[in-house]
């Protein structure tokens, strides 16, 4: 006969616990140890059944219920796969997911494993019919409150930004947040104006990575609240392009496709912002010109005249050869009745404008037009160094003067090594801007120079590909009106460009 006081059969019994936020788990008793009260309460009134709560925790503070990349579940499902536990006992359950995806894969896993699973506050048991009812009902509200709680949220971050509020996100190079603010950071401040002025510069992309990188500069590095590093990084195409179209710097808020006037303070002067954004757009034309295989040379800078709108290249064949001309859009697009000027051939309309570029050799007014805005960029280049170099001599006075202090209050090691980096980088920095100060000086321009250099444009130009001969009209032109009414062709130069060109054509090394 059997013994009336049989052992039943043991269950292993784990409690998992879980709390959204880091808020108050600092505290001695917090969330987390009521939820497992409760759950040790629950286990030992079912001691009857043989069942046992295990020692191990499942614990994971400040991680939300929306997925399952969670330390504490991740150890949870490991110990089931492993046959340690009978059953998974919660206070709530949403405590173990607010997504029914998740849940539904958790419960399949539970059943393959044949491991039950009790809430202990809305009292049901997966084991019956009834309690899966009950579950995934309450699994379906609990993913409606999430779904509410994240509408909401957008719903104030989109409000706050509306108002121009900074609302999170990663740090920006140039400032630091301060009780939910945007804080001017002067030394990086200047690093960011002086990124936008060497993109102008450049003018491209690569060239800025390369310079940036070179001078020891690096995206914004920050700590998080868990101490963990971030940023700190090398410039890269990326990351550089985010910087230069970010409105924040100009003292504007974006959120989505909007834009509004911010509560912080700018640090990029608007025009040097606006001229950044259009030299990108035109520079993000030149994938156009890199797949322009009948070589348009005045593409993207013939305009009609008439109705402003950009003139086409276009091509037609007649007789097995082929005709290329340049239609206005508006007239290609609405039809000719649109735009009276009528299309132009355009091996005649390119010659005209490389003729013209020939011979600004010859025109005395141009070229004293042209040293007089090389010798204004090799004045505002040299004043953005001597900026430089002088705010790194600052710098490099505050960092000796917090070693000083350091080494007096016997501070960290690690904050003394980072501070004696920061002084190598900077002493660095300071003697190649000696040295750029120095070659800038040396090299001032002369006009005989430039007209030197203008007079073997036609050597340069017959040493182009069509590629290049492309990118080196674009850089002397900005804009050619034609008239098809009065037959007129008005030519804009830009003389930044021509001074560009002088400076190149000096260098043999250029024409290679």
């Amino acid at each position: 006969m059997k013994k009336d006081n049989q052992a039943k059969k043991r269950v292993c019994c784990a409690i998992y616990t879980r709390k959204s936020t880091e808020d108050g788990l600092e505290q001695e008793f917090n969330s987390l140890d009521a939820q497992r009260d409760a759950g040790e309460a629950y286990i030992a009134s079912q001691l009857h059944e043989g069942w046992e709560c295990l020692p191990t925790k499942y614990d994971d503070g400040g991680f939300t219920g929306g997925n399952l990349d969670r330390p504490g579940m991740q150890r949870l499902m490991a110990d089931i796969d492993d046959g340690k536990i009978d059953c998974v006992v919660v206070y709530k359950v949403d405590r173990l997911s607010r997504s029914l995806m998740d849940f539904s894969r958790i419960m399949e896993k539970f059943d393959a494993r044949g491991v039950a699973f009790v809430s202990v506050t809305q009292q049901f048991n997966t084991a019956s019919s009834m309690g899966r009812l009950i579950l995934n009902v309450l699994l379906s509200f609990a993913q409606f409150e999430r779904e509410m709680i994240s509408e909401r949220t957008r719903d104030k971050i989109a409000a706050a930004r509306r108002r121009g509020k900074w609302s999170g996100g990663m740090p920006l190079l140039g400032y630091n947040v301060i009780d939910s603010k945007l804080v001017v950071m002067s030394e990086e401040a200047e690093r960011v104006r002086q990124i936008f002025k060497l993109y102008l510069q450049h003018n491209s992309l690569l060239q800025t990575v390369k310079e940036t990188n070179d001078r020891g500069w690096r995206t914004k590095s920050w700590t998080t609240k868990k101490g963990t590093v971030r940023g700190g990084k090398l410039f890269e195409k990326t990351n550089l392009h985010t910087l230069l179209t970010n409105p924040t710097y100009i003292g504007q808020v974006r959120y989505r496709d909007e834009v509004h006037p911010g509560e912080h303070q700018s640090i990029v002067d608007e025009s040097l912002f606006m001229a950044v954004q259009k030299r990108l757009r035109t520079n993000g034309r030149g994938n156009e010109i890199s797949r322009n295989k009948h070589g348009a040379l005045l593409r993207s800078l013939l305009r009609c005249k008439h109705c402003g709108r950009a003139m086409v290249h276009s091509t037609t064949s007649k007789s097995n050869r082929r005709y290329r001309y340049y239609v206005c859009g508006g007239a290609q697009k609405s039809g000719h009745a649109s735009c009276p000027s009528p299309s132009i051939p355009a091996d005649p309309i390119e010659a005209f404008v490389v003729s013209e570029i020939k011979a600004i050799a010859s025109d005395h007014e141009l070229i004293a037009d042209i040293y007089e805005q090389m010798q204004s960029k090799s004045k505002a280049r040299r004043d953005d160094l001597l900026r430089e170099r002088d705010a790194l001599i600052e710098f490099l006075r505050s960092y000796h003067g917090q070693l000083q202090h350091l080494a007096i209050t016997n501070g960290p090691t690690e904050l003394v090594a980072d501070i004696q980096t920061r002084i190598s980088t900077s002493e660095r920095r300071h003697t190649e801007l000696q040295e750029q100060i120095a070659a800038l000086e040396a090299k001032a321009p002369r006009r005989s120079d430039i007209a030197d250099s203008l007079a073997r444009f036609d050597e340069l130009w017959q040493s182009m590909k069509s590629k290049e001969r492309c990118s080196l009209v674009e850089l002397l032109v900005a804009g050619i009106d034609y008239d098809g009414v009065q037959g007129s062709v008005d030519i804009h130069f830009h003389s930044t460009g021509i001074a560009t060109l002088g400076t190149a054509a000096e260098t043999p090394e250029s024409t290679s």
